[in-house]
């Protein structure tokens, strides 16, 4: 069965993205049946490795209270086994490019593995308008848009490389969302100051009831307030997420609180750098990719079972701090989970006459939420440069599987940016009430006042 599924990937991928056109009905109708709600495969693979997808988490443990920290589902698994640079040989296919480079690159690198839980799921209404969408979404514009789809996945099975990439741009996160984060990048000996945001969203795309005529090109309303240190506090990002891009650039603007003024930030996007991120990290990579994805050329490779980080309750847990993560050189790889899921491929390649830091970037797609779990960053010289890691959890209080912690390591400077430390502050509010009027740039001026 997997051959089977590599292959057809593979020959779907080779079509034009400007033919792709919509599922029929009758293979629109497998969701729900042979692939879950969401069209991952629904049974488990042949080895038992990987088990079946029985909906997912559907509610708290006994005890939480939305607000709470999540408390682990999963705290009884036992390690099934760690893979070490001396043994990584015998993990080599399941193991991404990425992994194998950190695993080589430093000696006390491991990966903990644990038995497989499917654990993503998200609201009815989520499932129904992906099951609408199958027979009418299609891109527009040579891929950098979408029509025909809301609310739910457009491709929940995917022909070609930009639309699982696409899946990943509108998976449901949720409505609106306030979460306060940190961000560190230690250097080499562990050094770091921590830059905390309070990072607010609506995700226009997944408002309940909204039709694609009502979007107004708009996917995703962010808002980013910098609290800490005291050199960049009082500073605030405000964007329009657009959804065809090229058609109209993402609307950006900047509060800089010594000027007192908000201007146009036209340079948030592609490879610029991220907010406070000491070049560490691209504006694209933030949420493990955003934005246009004009710039490359998509190339489905097909699905394969890889060791990837999955509920990754410990590293969100309020019984660990930030100090006890940001260790040198990686994160603690002792508090980090790995499990064995079937995940799309998806490579991208620099287009010619087109600019980025990065020539060729491989990403690893869940095929139960359409998160991107890992991506391998190239250099020009087409060496692996930076890895990027999702350490995801199911926030059950809104039935979202979303990352926790995102790392992303760089090989070459020996370092890694660690964003969403989360362990010692509140937790994710998902019950705010906002609508695309909040996210006005005269909202700006009234938050900037100190």
């Amino acid at each position: 069965m997997k051959h089977r599924i590599f292959f057809t990937t593979c020959l779907l991928a080779a079509l034009p993205v400007a033919g792709t056109a919509a599922v029929s009905a009758d293979e629109a109708a497998r969701l729900g049946q042979d692939l879950t709600p969401l069209g991952a495969e629904r049974a488990g693979n042949a080895a038992g490795t990987i088990p079946a997808w029985e909906g997912g988490i559907t509610r708290g443990p006994d005890g939480y209270k939305p607000g709470d920290h999540h408390p682990d589902p999963y705290a009884g698994d036992q390690r099934l086994y760690t893979v070490t640079a001396a043994n990584l040989g015998d993990y080599a296919d399941v193991i991404t490019a990425g992994h194998a480079a950190l695993l080589q690159a430093y000696p006390d690198y491991k990966l903990h593995v644990y038995p497989t839980r499917r654990s993503a799921s998200v609201p009815e209404r989520i499932y129904e308008a992906t099951r609408n969408n199958a027979t009418t979404a299609r891109l527009v514009n040579d891929g950098a848009g979408i029509d025909g789809a809301v609310i739910g996945i457009p491709f929940p099975i995917p022909a070609n490389g930009l639309e699982v990439i696409w899946n990943h741009l509108t998976r449901y996160r949720g409505v609106a969302a306030v979460r306060k984060i940190g961000q560190a990048a230690p250097t080499r000996g562990g050094g770091y100051t921590m830059v905390e945001f309070e990072d607010e969203f609506l995700f226009n795309y997944a408002r309940e009831g909204i039709r694609p005529e009502d979007l107004d090109n708009v996917l995703v309303y962010f808002k980013q307030a910098v609290s800490a240190p005291a050199r960049l506090a009082g500073t605030i990002l405000l964007v329009h997420e657009t959804l065809d891009q090229v058609k109209e650039t993402r609307r950006a603007w900047v509060y800089n609180v010594g000027r007192r003024r908000v201007s146009r930030a036209p340079n948030v996007a592609y490879d610029n750098p991220g907010t406070a991120a000491d070049g560490m990290r691209t504006s694209d990579q933030f949420d493990m990719l955003n934005g246009a994805p004009d710039r490359y050329d998509w190339n489905l490779v097909g699905k394969r079972e890889m060791l990837v980080p999955y509920n990754s309750y410990r590293l969100h847990s309020d019984q660990v701090k930030a100090k006890d993560i940001l260790t040198p050189l990686h994160i603690n790889q002792d508090l980090a989970r790995y499990e064995l899921h079937r995940v799309w491929v998806v490579d991208a390649t620099l287009k010619a006459g087109a600019s980025h830091l990065y020539s060729r970037r491989t990403f690893y797609i869940d095929e139960d939420s359409w998160q991107i779990l890992a991506v391998d960053q190239y250099d020009s010289r087409g060496q692996i440069w930076r890895v990027s890691e999702a350490h995801c959890i199911n926030y059950y209080d809104a039935l979202t599987f979303w990352s926790t912690l995102e790392v992303h390591t760089d090989l070459q400077a020996g370092r890694y940016l660690a964003i969403g430390l989360d362990n010692e502050g509140p937790m994710y509010d998902f019950t705010i009430q906002r609508t695309p009027a909040d996210y006005g740039p005269d909202t700006l001026r009234r938050a900037g006042i100190r």
